[in-house]
């Protein structure tokens, strides 16, 4: 099913998205990391040839085998989780792209690791996300990611591999003779629906749906984005949302891998911007030990909505890029806990300082966790003006 005119058209995607994200135009001599699973090498050889003929240097780094990954956190001392290579943070600082071709072998291999030796290896591995953070707020940096369809990923979403590689080109319209004018197509119309929602002067969001009851705080000098690019395939509309009013609860009817575990059926208790009660059917000793993994991991970074008009993925894919924007009937909305995204800042982002982000109720943290609604449901909007208005219902945009 995912033969060669696919993976061509899958990599003029992926390069029209990298374009898309970045602030400014990717000139010649610019330097583009490939990091790629075994599986997507192919891909990556095709991204690597037009990259090169653009006159982009790419740098391709091939991503760790599962059992490299496992054998990293369970023989690593304390010194080596947290090691960071000679000249990492050198490249890190000249990087202009990147682009990341997951294509995970297993799910589960970690599922038995000390969630704590995963989570100090990721805090260490902050200050190189702060680098590149910083530098796509200054324009100088973009990326995009997206997944490459594997025998396991069909495993555990419960599809064939040919089911699997179908809802791959189906949702990225690899079907399409020309894929990059449909992405421009949604890209136009979602910008259209984010101009509506930012001029609107909202106070709070209203959530409802079976299980959900969740108000949140969009928070001063905010903004609506999404479709930038930076995923593939990406249809949801968000904001990072002023942490401390978020108050209710919050049902995620989606299941998640996360670090080897398989978490469904989570509830979050808010109060006062944190969670002070969560629950989950599977997978809740994992959840109790992520939301400690720092003072941020435990509060909300984003807040997001999935037009089903733009989405056409309608099945659990076991992964969160496909999850996250799941279509189906009723579009899905999800809150993230963990770090929040200064793209929503609707100043220059460069000029974020820590206090800033903290003025403004911008989430900081290591992790950045999406957990998915895909319930029939309603997100009321109350404006400043005491009007309230329906902003999405029965997964569409109501603007």
């Amino acid at each position: 099913m995912f033969d060669e005119e696919h993976m061509e058209k899958y990599a003029d995607v992926l390069l029209w998205a990298l374009r898309t994200a970045r602030k400014k135009p990717l000139g010649k001599d610019g330097i583009v990391m490939i990091r790629y699973d075994g599986a997507a090498v192919r891909i990556a050889e095709i991204l690597q040839g037009k990259l090169l003929r653009r006159g982009i240097n790419p740098v391709l780094r091939a991503g760790m085998t599962p059992a490299m990954e496992k054998n990293f956190y369970e023989k690593s001392r304390e010194r080596q989780l947290v090691f960071e290579p000679p000249g990492e943070k050198e490249l890190y600082r000249r990087l202009n792209g990147a682009i990341y071709l997951n294509a995970p072998e297993s799910l589960t291999h970690l599922a038995n690791v000390n969630p704590a030796k995963i989570g100090k290896a990721a805090l260490a591995r902050k200050s190189l996300r702060d680098i590149l953070d910083k530098r796509e707020e200054a324009g100088r940096f973009g990326w995009t990611l997206c997944l490459f369809p594997t025998l396991e990923l069909a495993k555990q979403a419960g599809l064939s591999l040919d089911r699997y590689e179908g809802q791959v080109v189906k949702a990225c319209y690899l079907d399409s003779d020309d894929p990059v004018r449909e992405w421009k197509d949604i890209y136009g119309r979602a910008k259209a629906i984010k101009a509506r929602l930012n001029r609107l002067d909202v106070k709070t969001l209203h959530v409802e749906s079976a299980h959900t009851d969740l108000k949140v705080t969009p928070g001063d000098r905010r903004k609506w984005v999404g479709m930038t690019g930076h995923n593939i395939p990406s249809f949801e509309i968000f904001l990072s949302p002023d942490w401390r009013g978020t108050e209710g609860v919050y049902f995620a009817d989606q299941p998640s891998f996360r670090s080897g575990n398989y978490v469904q059926g989570v509830t979050l208790h808010f109060r006062n911007g944190s969670v002070v009660r969560a629950r989950a059917e599977k997978g809740e000793r994992f959840l109790q030990k992520q939301l400690r993994l720092d003072p941020g991991a435990a509060r909300v970074g984003e807040f997001s909505l999935t037009d089903k008009r733009f989405s056409r993925i309608d099945r659990f894919m076991a992964s969160t890029l496909y999850d996250e924007n799941y279509g189906g009937l009723y579009g899905n909305c999800h809150v993230a806990v963990g770090a929040s995204y200064s793209d929503t800042y609707n100043g220059d982002p460069s000029r974020l300082t820590g206090r800033l982000k903290e003025r403004l109720g911008l989430n900081d943290s290591a992790i950045h966790w999406d957990l998915v609604n895909t319930e029939q449901k309603r997100v009321t909007a109350v404006l400043h003006s005491g009007k309230r208005m329906v902003l999405y219902e029965n997964g569409e945009f109501a603007l």
